[in-house]
């Protein structure tokens, strides 16, 4: 599907002979659209590694509020519902916005625009995260729970040993999505000045006014990155089923 995207990509520039289109904007054969390519494409450092990190954050918060769920305390539970619900209940636009001006007016610290932007990514996933993490423990039988005790393994040697690593095999499909929706979400960061991919876009269309064309790459871009992600969970669940046969 990688090579659908580049094919694409190749027709519509030899395309550019159409009066209504400019294509030679981000045609590589020529030194201003080869700089324009580059500079749209230099926004994919800040893109992955702030869907990468706000992920893994969000990955650990979620963890931690899916646990106070799956207590037996009233209390608990519905400390993990007020949360979940909560956070889903906030745009991630109005987050990102909120986290950017006015966490520090609460806080008092001074929050870079990367660093807004991961906390307000990974805040909101982190609630989804949860519910993930949720769903996949309560579905490993309360047999295996039973033979952890059995050999005097605590609470926290279960859930270390024996029931995360077979609930993360179940719940890696979504953690996978979520990572595609990360990537796509991220794009709203640019909202607040942060250099990715969206960013990078909307000042070539101000300097250059192609905006069908510079904001196809964009199209084409994103598609690029999730195609991978989606094959990259894909070999990691063929990995894990196998070693499940071993």
């Amino acid at each position: 599907m990688v090579r659908i995207a580049l094919i694409l990509l190749v027709a519509l520039t030899l395309s550019g002979c159409s009066a209504n289109w400019g294509w030679y904007v981000v045609d590589p054969t020529t030194d201003t659209g080869w700089n324009n390519l580059r500079f749209l494409l230099s926004g994919m450092y800040y893109t992955i590694l702030l869907s990468l990190t706000a992920i893994l954050i969000s990955i650990v918060v979620g963890l931690l509020v899916a646990l106070p769920g799956l207590s037996d305390k009233p209390a608990l539970r519905r400390l993990n519902q007020l949360y979940v619900e909560l956070v889903r209940a906030v745009p991630i636009l109005v987050l990102i916005l909120w986290v950017y001006y006015g966490l520090p007016q609460v806080t008092g610290l001074s929050i870079g625009v990367f660093w807004a932007g991961v906390i307000a990514l990974a805040l909101s996933d982190s609630a989804f995260q949860a519910e993930i993490f949720r769903a996949g423990i309560q579905s490993i039988n309360r047999g295996q729970y039973e033979a952890a005790h059995s050999i005097s393994l605590n609470y926290r040697d279960t859930m270390r040993f024996v029931i995360l690593p077979q609930a993360i095999r179940r719940i890696l499909p979504a953690l996978g999505n979520q990572l595609v929706y990360m990537l796509k979400m991220s794009s709203l960061v640019s909202v607040i000045g942060m250099s990715e991919l969206t960013r990078k876009a909307n000042e070539l269309v101000v300097s250059e006014y192609r905006p069908l064309e510079i904001y196809t790459i964009l199209v084409l871009e994103y598609l690029v990155l999730i195609l991978i992600v989606s094959a990259g969970v894909r070999w990691l669940e063929r990995r894990l089923k196998a070693g499940e046969h071993h």
